[in-house]
């Protein structure tokens, strides 16, 4: 009760404050991965204006300076690539900082191999907090699966893979893939906690890092691999979503297996009792026999 997908990440370094930049290498190392013939390819966290909410908080610019470099989800930049994914005919997704009116939020968006926004998400966990003055930085609010050619899916954004709650809230909401844009921690730490998170759940996540690139499956690591601008494929195995058709399907699958397991089993057991030594029944018969020994 699978379906294989086949994802690549690409952990790939943007220039910050530079879009047009990064749409040219995103779009560079799209069409690098596409001849993979994966069906589902993921960059990093901010990777289209390069992630520059810091330089905001820390006053090298301004927030009307990230208002101005933020992308509108119809705006020229996600129309580029809804038409490059059509081309390649590959669902692509990748953050980047979004603007809604006056105000912008970090973002994750996935495009399908038709080209249209099948999901969008707005980070709900800041590791630089937030008020309701910060127009610049604003959290989400809504933790919302959806809907994708292979499944529902959902979207957790760096620093929200900490939080054991985010990705339950998107599981429970029937995602069966988690994907992990992010632009941050690359430590062992990181890699247990992601770990932890897909086996929690019982769903595989991919994780495209600025610098790292992790992909899990049925709770194990399937693909790692460290630096900048690397390209990493595996595919990942997407269990079925819960319900009473697929869980009397995937009984029947078992019980076809088990009277025949069975009887194998039994077969086994009979070939011990009968035709090989009971090792339990001599050790046993050893101690009465030391036993009446120490009564002489």
């Amino acid at each position: 009760m699978y379906t294989q997908v086949k994802i690549s990440t690409i952990s790939l370094k943007p220039k910050k404050w530079d879009k047009k930049s990064n749409a040219l290498k995103m779009e560079s190392f799209f069409r690098k991965a596409a001849l993979g013939n994966p069906d589902i390819i993921l960059t990093p966290e901010g990777v289209l204006e390069g992630y520059c909410v810091f330089d905001v908080l820390e006053n090298r610019h301004t927030p009307d300076e990230f208002l101005q470099i933020a992308e509108p989800i119809d705006g020229p930049y996600i129309k580029h690539f809804q038409n490059l994914a059509k081309e390649l005919s590959i669902c692509l997704c990748f953050g980047f900082a979004e603007r809604i009116g006056s105000d912008v939020y970090n973002a994750a968006v996935f495009i399908d191999q038709s080209g249209d926004v099948r999901g969008k998400y707005h980070k709900t966990q800041l590791s630089e907090g937030t008020n309701h003055e910060c127009n610049f930085n604003r959290v989400g609010s809504t933790l919302r699966a959806f809907d994708t050619p292979f499944g529902r899916m959902g979207f957790v954004i760096c620093n929200d893979r900490w939080n054991t709650m985010i990705p339950r809230a998107l599981v429970l909401d029937g995602a069966q893939l988690i994907l992990i844009p992010s632009y941050g921690d690359k430590s062992k730490d990181q890699n247990t906690a992601v770990l932890a998170r897909s086996r929690e759940n019982g769903v595989p996540i991919a994780e495209a890092n600025v610098g790292m690139n992790l992909i899990i499956s049925k709770g194990e690591i399937v693909a790692y691999e460290w630096g900048n601008d690397k390209i990493t494929t595996a595919s990942v195995e997407i269990p079925a979503q819960a319900s009473t058709l697929n869980a009397r399907e995937y009984e029947g699958h078992y019980l076809d297996l088990q009277g025949p397991e069975m009887e194998l089993r039994y077969k086994e057991t009979l070939k011990r009792v009968n035709g090989e030594p009971n090792k339990v029944a001599l050790a046993n018969r050893g101690k009465l026999i030391a036993t009446s020994n120490s009564r002489q």
